[in-house]
This record gives C-alpha cells, structure tokens and sequence, in this order.
C-alpha cells in the first residue's frame, strides 16, 4: 500500500461528473435553456440532491472548452455570461445521445434519495472505523493488530458475500 497515495474512501467520492463526463451534463443542461455559471453549478447540485456542488474551478474550464470547441456560444446578459448551445453543440449531443443518456442514468442512480442515505449511513461507519484504527493502532500490541487485522478480514468476506463477489 502507497501511504502517500493512500486514499481509503476515494472509490466511493467519485461522481459520475468526473473524468470528462461533466462536458455532457453541462452541454445538456444548456440545451434546456441557456443559462449562466452560477445557474449551472446550481443545477448540477440540484442533480446530485444537494450532496455534490461542483466548485467554479470545475464549472467554467469546461464551459471555456465547450465554447472554444464551437457546442456553446456565450453572451452578456443582465451583467452575467449566458451560455447558448450552438448548432454544432446539438450535433455532438446527437452523436453522443447513448452516452450522455447512460451517464444521465448514472447520475440518477448514483444519487437516488434513498440511496445517498444508506450510502451515507455506510461510509459514516467506515470512516469511524477508519478514525478508531488510524488514531489506535501504533499503540497496539502485535497480538492485537493480528485480532484486528483477522477480524477486518473476515468482515471484508462477508461483504463480499453480501455483494456477490466472493
């Protein structure tokens, strides 16, 4: 295991924006109606139940690459940058229609009300796990570790069984 790159809950942060997805969410949400950045993050944070807000920083890098790519075409209005999707803007959701759907699934899934609360409930018990063996641990004894370490196995298996991946 890479401590410096150790990450334990980074699998279950991902959201189905990442990893370039975003560009197709975004280009959707503009195809409803033009709108501005801000209006933007709030509707990506309308889409994810309140639990992801996308920061400025990830917002508008993809609408300055959607509109250098030709899909959006932004203008003043009311003192804020409206956002328009341009002709070449539908083609490309056209071309990408099954995947912009798969990923508009995804997000919905992904966020669910009464998934976001079991997920929620789960990864609130691991990260007290998590806490209680990385602040214990260096003071344990080895007879202890190995208890733990057995018992985290034997945990671990059963989830796997639970799942179906066993």
């Amino acid at each position: 295991m890479n401590r410096q790159g150790f990450r334990p809950f980074r699998r279950w942060r991902e959201s189905p924006l990442q990893r370039g997805n975003m560009k197709y969410i975004i280009l959707d949400l503009i195809k409803e109606k033009p709108r501005y950045g801000y209006e933007i993050i709030q509707a990506l944070e309308e889409l994810s139940q309140g639990i992801y807000a996308p920061s400025a920083g990830a917002v508008y890098p993809t609408l300055q690459m959607l509109e250098e790519m030709g899909y959006i075409i932004g203008s003043q209005a009311e003192g804020k940058r409206v956002y328009s999707i341009t002709q070449e803007g539908h083609q490309f959701l056209s071309d990408n229609s099954v995947h912009t759907q798969e990923l508009k699934d995804r997000i919905k899934d992904h966020w669910d009300s009464a998934h976001v609360n079991d997920r929620r409930r789960v990864m609130n018990q691991v990260r007290e796990l998590w806490q209680l063996i990385r602040e214990e641990f260096p003071g344990l004894t080895p007879d202890k570790r190995l208890r733990i370490t057995k018992i985290l196995e034997r945990t671990q298996s059963e989830i796997q069984k639970v799942i179906g991946k066993s």
